[in-house]
């Protein structure tokens, strides 16, 4: 595989790869030409069926906790691309928000970033290569509604990557962040109809994105045609958060 944005002999781990955004991603990144290696905390034979897909292999790790998600990132091997895409949602008002919402959420979103660039790092500075891709949301930049926890991990994710690329920007690592808008996945099937509705009033382009919209963004950021972007932020969110 070569031409625009080709991934042709790099190594990449997606977090989060065994289902919506995170499976497109993978699947997207192998047909650049990456191996690919599909990070899931469950639902193994989903993540077994994008492996296969995808030609590469997956690896089971909760990686909200530091020891697992160091432990992925060593048997992913000499990795050139890191895409942090694990997410998870407890909505709530904020007055009634468990304390273990609140933690869950920021342990799974946000922290799981923390531990597993912590954990890439320094081999791609050592060999001064590397691209780091950040899934964050429009939540993250514009907040919502019910959303105090999802919108302060995502918020987080967006201040954690321009600070990293700050740090890595001498060893030629680059840091980036997609924030997708409403994206057609479990999370939005779930949300009543007049809320959909709404959104889609505020798109622009009239429509929810698909995961594959966001895959090919991810793509781009890791490939070479992107040599010049860090510390950026990209909304995929057909002109919502504008």
């Amino acid at each position: 595989m070569t031409g625009f944005c080709s991934l042709e002999g790099k190594v990449a781990l997606v977090t989060g790869g065994s289902r919506g955004i995170g499976r497109a991603i993978a699947l997207e990144l192998a047909r650049a030409g990456a191996d690919v290696v599909v990070g899931y905390r469950s639902g193994t034979e989903e993540a077994e069926d994008v492996a296969k897909e995808a030609g590469g292999r997956a690896v089971q790790a909760d990686v909200s906790d530091p020891e697992q998600a160091k432990a992925l990132v060593e048997q992913a091997g000499d990795l050139d691309i890191v895409v942090n895409n694990a997410g998870l949602t407890r909505d709530g008002l904020l007055a009634r928000m468990p304390d273990a919402d609140w933690r869950d959420v920021i342990e799974t979103n946000l922290s799981s970033v923390f531990y597993t660039s912590r954990a890439a790092v320094r081999g791609m500075m050592k060999k001064r290569a590397g691209s780091i891709v950040n899934v964050s949301s429009i939540v993250g930049v514009h907040g919502n509604w019910g959303q105090t926890n999802y919108g302060a991990s995502k918020a987080g994710i967006i201040g954690f990557t321009k600070s990293l690329a700050r740090e890595l920007g001498s060893r030629n690592v680059r840091a980036n962040v997609v924030a997708p808008g409403y994206v057609n996945t479990r999370l939005t099937d779930v949300l009543p109809e007049e809320a959909q509705q709404a959104m889609l009033s505020n798109t622009p382009l009239g429509r929810l994105g698909e995961p594959e919209d966001i895959a090919g963004a991810v793509r781009f950021l890791c490939s070479d045609e992107a040599a010049f972007i860090t510390g950026e932020v990209l909304l995929v969110d057909g002109g919502l958060g504008m």
